[in-house]
């Protein structure tokens, strides 16, 4: 019974749960049950069973009396630990946050919430979300489900890596995460599921922990591209607390693509980056981007070939402007107002003492190439360079989209990796973000569909990227993708 209740589809339990096939209890105990018996992926830092189920028996009762909140009510979700969530510990996956149990709830979780979705527990992450591997945590690395039975584990990607093995692993129906440079799409390319970054300012960032407030953006992570619709018409909304969030109606994304044929784009206007065929790109990487080219002329739609010009800069432009924020943001983690304290003789031994041993190796390293960049002598040489650049990415793809109304790309330069593997060699983990990055210094929406297996039989994503709001016409092309690529493979096929 387990087995066939985790194999649903969100919209499927949506379905089954308003035409009271099943309860939201027996569904949420199902994905406990999942859970209990797959702690081995590490997915979950922290696990809320009591809650969940309370939370799945109002929903029924919800239900018996005729007061659905929706499509999400009773649906189980896990949420990224980087959402702040009211009484129950929130860690950033940082020594520092271990014991920190916030007295709010993040705006994302509280629309969840509001919309009767029923919190499993918090997903592990990279630290503070710094990574593109998920093995940063303090609580250990997660391992991707797809990697089960091999020789070595595998990454699940990072740093929403504990939301994508999750939803791979059948542990639940959809997650939130959060990508900086990519830290949901690339994810979910590694685990075989949809991902999607919304719109900078498209859902609140308020009470979600910061890693750079100009890039980091909420968005769902799901099996199918319905299910991340229903999610982000949720999640997604103006928030006055928050000063970047977009004072914009909020479409219903679920319902338009619900009305929309995916086998049918006519007229829609696809654009081919050439400067996204990066030297030494993987043969079955760049046949995979042509094969899915191919499926969408075949429903209807127009390639068509551009320039993005200062794709090269981008990955630089990247590392120095979220470092730069981090540097920032993660001074007030200080040892005096909340969080990890480590005493010391004087105030300044105190929170080095505190910094030194509350933050790892990578968020260190972060730190001080966000402190160098920004000092005097610098700031002008680096940031302020930095920013000017980011505007030129940002205009190569306002031109770009006067001739195309989607782009198509790869997600990420190879399929996951072995855990450890890229360990000692910090750039070459960096250039996972090469695809993924350009759209997030210009704020654009992008979304990762699986669309095949590599040689190895691991998944392999492609990415929709549209303009600024346009989600909708990102999920129509992502839902054509899908539905050509026929993808049903799973990790424990």
């Amino acid at each position: 019974m387990t087995a066939a209740l985790t194999g649903l589809t969100l919209a499927e339990a949506a379905d089954g749960l308003a035409c009271g096939h099943l309860s939201a209890v027996e569904l949420t105990q199902a994905y406990l049950d999942a859970m209990a018996a797959a702690r081995d992926l590490n997915a979950f830092i922290t696990e809320t069973p009591d809650l969940a189920l309370a939370a799945a028996v109002a929903a029924d009762a919800r239900r018996q009396r005729g007061q659905s909140l929706g499509p999400l009510d009773g649906i189980p979700l896990a949420i990224k630990d980087l959402f702040c969530t009211e009484g129950v510990r929130t860690t950033a996956a940082s020594p520092i946050l271990d014991a920190f149990v916030p007295p709010y709830e993040s705006t994302v979780t509280a629309k969840l919430k509001a919309a009767g979705a029923v919190m499993l527990g918090k997903t592990n992450l990279d630290e503070f979300a710094m990574g593109s591997s998920n093995v940063t945590s303090c609580f250990g690395p997660v391992k991707n489900p797809w990697g089960r039975g091999g020789e070595r584990d595998l990454v699940p990607g990072g740093s929403s890596g504990g939301s994508a093995a999750a939803v791979a692993g059948r542990l639940c129906l959809g997650a939130t995460g959060t990508d900086t440079g990519g830290s949901i799409r690339q994810p979910a390319a590694f685990c075989g599921i949809v991902g999607l970054k919304p719109t900078y300012g498209r859902c609140s960032r308020w009470g979600i922990i910061a890693f750079a407030s100009s890039l980091d953006q909420a968005g769902p992570m799901a099996r199918r591209v319905a299910d991340v619709a229903i999610l982000l018409t949720a999640m997604a909304g103006h928030d006055p607390r928050d000063s970047t969030s977009a004072p914009l109606p909020v479409p219903d994304f679920a319902a338009d693509l619900a009305a929309a044929d995916p086998s049918d784009v006519r007229g829609l206007r696809v654009g081919v980056p050439a400067e996204y065929r990066v030297g030494g790109m993987a043969e079955e990487i760049d046949a995979l981007w042509r094969r899915g080219a191919d499926w969408l002329r075949a429903a209807g739609a127009t390639i068509v070939d551009i320039s993005l010009p200062h794709t090269q800069h981008a990955l630089a432009t990247y590392y120095i402007i979220a470092p730069a924020e981090a540097s920032s943001n993660l001074a007030r983690y200080d040892g005096v107002r909340f969080g990890l304290r480590v005493p010391g003789e004087t105030l300044d031994e105190m929170y080095q003492n505190t910094r030194g041993e509350g933050f790892g190796a990578e968020v260190r390293r972060r730190i001080l190439i966000g402190t160098y960049v920004l000092s005097a002598g610098y700031y002008d040489a680096y940031y302020l360079k930095a920013q000017k650049v980011r505007a030129l990415i940002a205009r190569d793809f306002a031109h770009a989209f006067e001739a195309c109304d989607v782009i198509l790309t790869p997600t990420a330069p190879s399929d996951a990796f072995a855990i450890g593997e890229k360990t000692d060699d910090p750039i070459t983990m960096y250039l996972n973000d090469v695809f993924t990055v350009p759209a997030s210094l210009a704020g654009l929406p992008g979304l990762s569909v699986p669309a095949g297996l590599s040689r190895r039989g691991l998944p392999l994503g492609l990415q929709v990227i549209g303009r600024p709001f346009d989600e909708a016409t990102v999920l129509r092309a992502g839902a054509a993708l899908e539905r050509a690529a026929a993808f049903t493979a799973t990790p424990m096929a």
